[in-house]
Parts: C-alpha cells; structure tokens; sequence
C-alpha cells in the first residue's frame, strides 16, 4: 500500500472552459478509520459533464463544490480494511467518493460490486449512472414503441449509446448524431445505430430530414443547443422529448437565446419532460439487474475511454468539453 494519498481539489471556479489550474494535486497521510467505517482504495474514477455544474458554486439539485476541498464523484474501489459488519475486505464497492487514492466510506453512499456480472469499471457507465440515466430516461419517459423513429444528441457518449442500444433492442429506428467521423463510424457499424450525423461536417437540420422522413417520435437530448433547435422542428403528434443534459451550454457564462419550442409541443400534442437520475432511485435495482443482463447476453455493447493516473484526472474532465472521449471516460487510478 501506498504510504501516501494524493487528492485533487477545485481551487478556482472555472471561467467558461474549465482549465487546469482551477484543479490542484495535494498529498497527505492515508486516513485511518473507526468503528463503523472502512477504507477503500481508488481503482477507477468516473468524470461527468454535470460535474461542471458544480463548480459554478450554484445550489442547484446537488450541492455546489466548494473551493480548496477534494472534488467528489463515482468511484470504484476495493475494500482494504473495514471495521463495518456490512463490508470485508477484498470487496469491490462503488459510490460518491473524493478524488484521492484513498477514501473514508461508513457504508451509507455506496454499493458491492459483483465483479462476475461484468468488469468492474462498468459500474461507472453501462451498468452504472450512465446506463441508468438511459434506462429510465428513454423507458420511463420516452416510452418507446415498435418501429418509432428515436434520434439521440450526443451519441457518442455514455448516456447516448447505451439508449441508442436499448432503443434498438425495444425494435425502434435510431438516429445518432456526434462529433467525427470515428465517432458516427463506431454507432454505426459497431452498434447498429440506423443512421447517423455527423454535426461538425454536416448540415444538421438536411440531414435529419433525410434520415427521419416520417418525423421524430422520440428525442434523447443530451447536448441541447442548435442541435436540438434542429431536432425539434421534425418532431411528430404525440412526440416524447426527453431532457438529459445540455452540455452545449454548460461552459457559457451567460445565457444564449433559442427559439422558443411551446408553440411546436403545443402543435404536436408533444410532451417535453426534464429529470435526473436519482429520481428513480427506488428503481435502482431493477435497473443494475437489467442492464447487466443485457451486457452479459451482449444486447449492450458498450467503449471506455481511459486516462491513466490521478494526477490526469483534470485533464480527463476537461476532455469530455473538447469530445475526446468515445463513450465512457475513466480514470485509472490503481
């Protein structure tokens, strides 16, 4: 073991894109632990857009991260000694951690990993809040039928392939749109998306018009933006929009206007409905179990983009603005 614990903290709020001096690397002793608590030891931390939100020292849904403390987000890591009934060592748990090689946990915001089910990262993307957030955003809200046209912005991340893939498997044609040619190529040919876009080279709007000629009964907004501008003048009657993330925006520090979609849903009899993922936490289970399956029998494939080391964690997080990744972005820490 490690005689040390590095940790990142958030040391400026970030000025449009996050930069890597707003992030700074400190050492200190391994914590010790107390009756009820056990000690676990990074091996794999996840970076997510809505992180971003965070540093914007904002309440919103989630507190707000506050400065000179360490960063927190999804962690895998093995037990390596427990004074918990609940846990023993050698075990493989996930959960809302720090940045640090080493964490502190007393059981309560965090889960066992079966490392049987799929390889353990999974449970920071396909079978974790990724793979949830597409589970229950796509099942729940935008309740996909047979043969319906799905289109889906960001695609190419771990939210939107994987409800790309459950889209496929509930028999409906999808359309993806993302960022290069690499990134359509691998929707395509890898995961049987039907059609795809690419918005950095094509005209969005024609080019939905061409892949959606019957319309878009389903939209899976990841990104927002002119994109979805785009998207929304193709939807149908009784269309389900379906607000994930606006990650377009999420850098600007002041608002852009777009135009104003009332009118359309109104038109359309359509429904808009935004969510995060934790409101289908008494569903959490059921969701783990069937996502899993689905990974296991091969229904869902799924691609990591992994970054090695800590220390590169910043780095990492700031790439998911920049659209380096294809699918989920890890860190590997240990």
């Amino acid at each position: 073991m490690e005689k040390v614990n590095r940790s990142i903290l958030l040391v400026r709020r970030p000025k449009g894109m996050p930069k890597a001096e707003d992030f700074k690397l400190v050492t200190n002793s391994i914590p010790t632990i107390k009756e009820g608590e056990l000690l676990i030891r990074s091996i794999y931390l996840s970076v997510d857009p809505y992180m971003r939100g965070r540093m914007r020292g904002i309440k919103t849904y989630v507190d707000p991260f506050q400065l000179n403390e360490v960063l927190t987000g999804g962690i895998v890591g093995e037990v390596i000694e427990s004074k918990n009934l609940s846990y023993k060592e050698g075990e493989i748990v996930e959960g809302r951690l720090g940045w640090s090689d080493y964490s502190v946990s007393n059981g309560d915001n965090i889960r066992k990993v079966d490392p049987n089910l799929a390889p353990i990262s999974t449970a920071l993307g396909i079978v974790g809040m990724p793979g949830l957030t597409a589970y229950f955003g796509l099942l729940d809200i935008g309740k996909p039928k047979a043969e319906e046209t799905v289109v889906v912005s960001g695609a190419s991340g771990a939210v939107g392939m994987t409800v790309g893939q459950i889209a496929k498997i509930k028999g409906c044609r999808v359309i993806g749109i993302a960022g290069s040619e690499e990134k359509v190529n691998y929707l395509k040919n890898e995961l049987g998306f039907d059609e795809t876009i690419n918005y950095k080279t094509e005209n969005v709007l024609k080019s939905l018009k061409s892949a959606c000629p019957n319309g878009v009964d389903i939209y899976f907004d990841n990104v927002g933006g002119e994109i979805s501008d785009a998207v929304m003048r193709l939807i149908n009657f009784y269309s389900r929009i379906v607000l994930c993330g606006q990650i377009s925006s999420y850098n600007m520090e002041k608002s852009v206007e777009s135009p104003r979609v009332q009118s359309q849903l109104i038109q359309r009899s359509a429904l808009m409905k935004g969510f995060i993922v934790r409101d289908y936490a008494d569903h959490f289970e059921e969701g783990y179990t069937q996502l899993g399956n689905w990974v296991k029998n091969g229904s869902l494939k799924y691609r990591e983009s992994i970054v090695a080391g800590l220390e590169n964690a910043p780095k990492a997080f700031i790439g998911l603005f920049e659209g380096e990744n294809i699918g989920k972005q890890l860190v590997r820490i240990s």
